[in-house]
């Protein structure tokens, strides 16, 4: 790839979001401004920034290296991220835009009237912003990395230091315009680099992506692998090795490799023949480690199973609860246009999702060598050098570069927007626009600080665990604060503890390499299936259990958040009225 065409377009994607980010600056001035453009975004204009902070790095690379790595069972993602805006529309979009919050735990402490569950709601607020974070910061650093050799905090940094200045100059205001545009740059990002690959692809008379067999190498082909790995051959390979196979060390030799497992240590260097069928690999060498980055570990068919459907559960229910997405709906003037923003994202959403899928069947033909060193998420940038090459490759590629950062930065955008806004009113002594601008800096110092930290976490896997939080601690906060009057304090803090909790367990301990194999494994590494029912479970059984605590004005806080404002509007004003004396 072109270095000089690439990190141009990625600096005329920074340098636009500066630009908006200041336009922000100007016309920013009050406190709702910041927090929630003052109400006034229109149903296009926020779909836009929606879909703009909604398609992270998860979709841009992420969903394309999945397909690559394990097939066509990996589309369950792009149809749950698409499919959870059904069940915000229908159960959620209008009443949060009626509740006139700022924020989720805004939302908390005005439906339940209580301290307590505002507090739990920030903890889960930052846990899920943060880890939803982490990933963009190191998509960011991959691309860099590919794009220049650049270390990989570089591309991180570059985006934390742009998102910061766009965040902290104008708040929500300024972020809208910012996600908006960056929405149709992806979505151009992707859609015409596709049209050259697959033109590429039909003349090419490659064969088609056959994801029940290894993946067979057109060319030869070079590995060196970043970590310990373990290999599975169907059959026996002979390859040249420059490093440790199975406690061995070579130093250039041909190898013959048995049918069976191998270990090969890091920094080992592999050679394959052309026509050479790919191994399959996992990290670590340890006979019995767990693979958390597996999105369907496990070698039998009822783990696989069951981890789709905790994969569909994550994705499907974890985008109400969102701290990024929930935002966006206050911005909305009034719940009907809160719910016509929310039809024209699935439109948008779902015509976006038609694209990375077509970039990981590519990248199985072109670039299979990915899934062995674990770069699955740089198929959608190697991917025009392969197949186009010259001129037109270059070209293609610093578009998808550019597309790429601006995936980092919309999403960060709206990430630290929401994190800050909870910063700043739950945790931060100070108010004002200086002390929302601090919070705008801890908001992305500590996602920044934990990719320095935790690096090579496939970016897709990453956000599917924050998916998973979410839905387990505010999904069933939301659609039984929303849909069920005997919801109780006592309840709330119990199920978003319990199921927000025991999402967070799992995730932390899975990603630490705690959990042994098998079922474990597995219940560990999609824990949706089992935390989402435990949450919803527990925040009821205790509400009923405590039915002296549903709060006074439980009545009038779920017709304010199911009536039309229109109607809520005119019986406050004839409630006045008859206070006065007046007749109506």
């Amino acid at each position: 790839m072109n270095q000089t065409y690439a990190l141009s377009a990625v600096a005329v994607v920074v340098l636009a979001t500066v630009l908006l980010g200041g336009l922000g600056l100007r016309i920013s001035r009050t406190t709702s401004d910041f927090y929630v453009a003052s109400r006034t975004v229109g149903p296009r204009l926020n779909a836009a920034a929606i879909s703009g902070e909604y398609l992270s790095a998860a979709s841009f690379l992420g969903v394309a290296g999945l397909v690559l790595l394990q097939g066509p069972e990996m589309l369950w993602y792009p149809v749950g991220y698409t499919a959870g805006y059904l069940v915000l529309l229908v159960l959620v979009a209008a009443p949060l835009r009626r509740s006139g919050a700022y924020t989720l735990p805004d939302f908390a402490e005005d439906r339940l009237e209580s301290r307590a569950v505002r507090r739990i709601a920030v903890v889960f607020v930052l846990g899920v912003g943060w880890l939803y974070l982490l990933p963009q910061l190191q998509g960011a650093g991959l691309t860099l990395q590919i794009l220049t050799g650049a270390p990989h905090w570089a591309g991180g940094l570059v985006v934390a230091v742009v998102v910061t200045v766009a965040v902290g100059a104008g708040g929500m205001r300024s972020i809208t315009f910012v996600q908006a545009f960056q929405y149709w740059l992806k979505l151009t990002a992707l859609l015409i680099p596709a049209f050259f690959l697959i033109a590429a692809w039909a003349g090419d008379g490659a064969p088609r992506a056959a994801f029940d067999a290894p993946a067979v190498l057109r060319e030869h082909t070079s590995v060196t692998l970043a970590q310990d790995v373990r290999i599975s051959l169907d059959a026996p390979l002979v390859l040249r090795v420059s490093g440790r196979v199975d406690g061995r060390s070579y130093t250039g030799q041909s190898v013959g490799l048995g049918a069976g497992q191998h270990t090969v240590d890091a920094r080992t260097r592999l050679e394959f023949a052309p026509g050479s069928a790919l191994p399959a690999a996992r990290a670590g060498s340890g006979p019995d480690s767990p693979s958390w980055s597996q999105p369907l570990s496990g070698d039998r068919k009822e783990y696989r199973l069951y981890a789709t459907y905790g994969l569909i559960l994550a994705t499907f229910l974890g985008t109400m609860g969102l701290p990024h997405v929930a935002v966006r709906f206050y911005t909305s003037p009034n719940g009907r246009a809160a719910r016509r923003t929310t039809l024209v994202v699935l439109g948008l959403v779902g015509a976006f999702y038609l694209l990375p899928p077509v970039y990981g069947a590519l990248g199985r033909i072109y670039a299979p060598e990915l899934a062995l060193t674990g770069d699955t998420d740089a198929a959608v940038l190697v991917l025009p050098e392969r197949m186009v090459g010259g001129m037109t490759g270059d070209l293609l590629g610093a578009l998808l570069a550019g597309g790429a950062f601006a995936a980092f930065l919309s999403t960060a955008s709206g990430l630290t927007m929401a994190v800050a806004g909870v910063l700043h009113q739950d945790v931060l002594p100070s108010r004002g626009v200086g002390a929302f601008r601090l919070s705008v800096l801890v908001a992305m110092a500590v996602p920044f600080t934990g990719s320095l930290l935790a690096s090579h976490v496939p970016v897709a896997d990453a956000v599917g665990l924050a998916f998973a939080v979410s839905a387990s601690s505010f999904c069933p906060l939301l659609v039984l604060g929303i849909w069920w009057p005997r919801l109780t304090p006592p309840g709330a803090v119990a199920g978003l503890v319990t199921g927000g909790g025991a999402a967070l367990g799992a995730v932390v301990t899975t990603r630490a390499g705690l959990a042994p194999a098998g079922w474990a494994n597995t219940l560990l590494a999609w824990p949706a299936a089992w935390s989402v029912p435990l949450g919803f479970l527990t925040m009821a059984l205790v509400s009923l259990a405590t039915p002296a605590r549903i709060p006074e004005g439980t009545a009038a806080t779920l017709a304010r958040l199911h009536l039309p404002e229109q109607l809520v509007r005119g019986r406050a004003a004839t409630r006045g009225s008859a206070a006065s004396g007046d007749t109506p």
